[in-house]
């Protein structure tokens, strides 16, 4: 099976998900940095890389609404870049409008008080980046194997 990391990448914070199945992403820890300093999470991820050595990385790439690259995600690209460069692993970049509003909803549905929801919510938006991959994947392969694999983008 296929080891993936996801990471939800933030200016003082960067959410990390894994999956060892590739069918379900689950946490695994926020990694935390000085505002903007993104050379010191990139050693900090490359660390984390080299612990659990996956075989694919997923990184929330945060598109504008209307779906335009704004600063945000170009600094995501040129972070996916240098991590694919780095560490030798494939980076991906994944579309992750909504997934903060969707793991805040997850977290308010547990009942966690605003502190817990703080140091929980970049990790859950990290399986939510992770596990809408993993599923746009497993729907890729059953319309393979059913002879129906039209192009479809629509998952990103």
């Amino acid at each position: 099976m296929p080891h993936y990391i996801g990471l939800d990448l933030g200016s003082v914070t960067c959410g990390v998900s894994e999956s060892d199945t590739g069918f379900i992403a689950r946490t695994v820890q926020t990694i935390r940095f000085k505002p903007d300093d993104y050379n010191a999470a990139m050693d900090k991820v490359l660390l984390l890389v080299e612990e659990k050595k996956p075989d694919f990385i997923v990184l929330g790439y945060p598109l504008l609404l209307n779906g335009d690259a704004g600063e945000r995600a170009q600094i995501c690209e040129e972070f996916a870049e240098v991590l694919q460069e780095e560490s030798g692993i494939p980076v991906t970049l994944w579309d992750e409008r909504f997934t903060t509003h969707a793991a805040e909803s997850i977290l308010l549905e547990a009942d966690l008080s605003r502190k817990k929801r703080k140091k929980k919510i970049d990790q859950v938006a990290a399986v939510q980046i992770l596990q809408t991959y993993l599923d746009h994947q497993a729907i890729l392969k059953t319309e393979k194997e059913n002879g129906t694999d039209e192009q479809n983008d629509d998952y990103r």
